[in-house]
């Protein structure tokens, strides 16, 4: 029996991240040895925030969490598992409609390596309907959103609100 540490990732844009990232990393953190945030770096998408500021605003966020790591990577998910000794996906997920799309990822992840496991958290009820898509969209009417990002990054997204 392996009595080394599992390695998991959480592996997302996080443009921004919201309180239902942290939720999810903070219930993973407990589940696993070593747990990455890992950046997707997609240069198709276009972001509000720089990688460099991501990766700043989830350690902020996540600083209370004694096992996390934060990076970033670019290409296939599980090319990087593999050269890392990665061996869970982490995913969230808020609706059925979510549940669908990991699923598909899972099996398609399966297929591109049999030894790497999906394990899929659904998101605390309270934080369901957050996604960092609609934060950006509501700020921009300058709606209340306090309980929905950590204090940090609702510092930054005030800043950059008249790039939205």
């Amino acid at each position: 029996m392996n009595n080394k540490p599992i390695k998991a990732i959480f592996a997302g844009t996080f443009d921004p991240i919201t309180n239902g990232h942290v939720d999810i990393i903070e219930r993973a953190s407990k589940l696993f040895g070593e747990l990455q945030i890992g950046i997707l770096i997609n240069p198709n998408k276009k972001t509000l925030f720089t990688i460099e500021e991501r990766l700043n605003l989830i350690k902020k966020s996540t600083e209370h969490i004694d096992n996390v790591e934060v990076i970033f990577f670019e290409g296939l998910l599980i090319d990087y598992c593999k050269k890392n000794d990665i061996k869970v996906l982490v995913r969230g997920v808020r609706s059925s409609a979510d549940v669908s799309y990991e699923l598909q990822m899972a099996h398609m992840n399966k297929e591109l390596e049999e030894s790497i496991e999906t394990v899929i958290l659904p998101t605390n009820t309270k934080y369901s309907f957050i996604s960092s898509s609609l934060i950006k969209e509501v700020l921009n009417f300058d709606a209340n959103i306090d309980n929905l990002v950590p204090k940090c990054v609702l510092e930054e997204l005030k800043k950059k609100r008249s790039t939205l």
